[in-house]
């Protein structure tokens, strides 16, 4: 099991905006985070976003698995 298992989507949001990413206001079930030069990015606030999913947002953030789990 990966460790990016059984993550919330809100815990997500969270790590992310400790990255420097701006948490736009909630679309529905999803959250839109911003930061000036990445590409945007989208969490769902699933009680666990997929890890694959969180996979790919983490690398459109710049950022490794391991920074990325110290954010949590």
């Amino acid at each position: 099991m990966t460790r990016l298992a059984g993550i919330p989507g809100r815990k997500a949001v969270r790590a992310f905006e400790r990255a420097g990413f701006v948490a736009a206001r909630p679309e529905g079930s999803h959250v839109t985070l911003k930061k000036p030069g990445f590409p945007v990015i989208v969490i769902p606030l699933h009680r666990e976003v997929s890890p694959f999913l969180l996979r790919s947002q983490i690398k459109r953030a710049g950022l490794t698995e391991k920074q990325f789990v110290e954010l949590l």
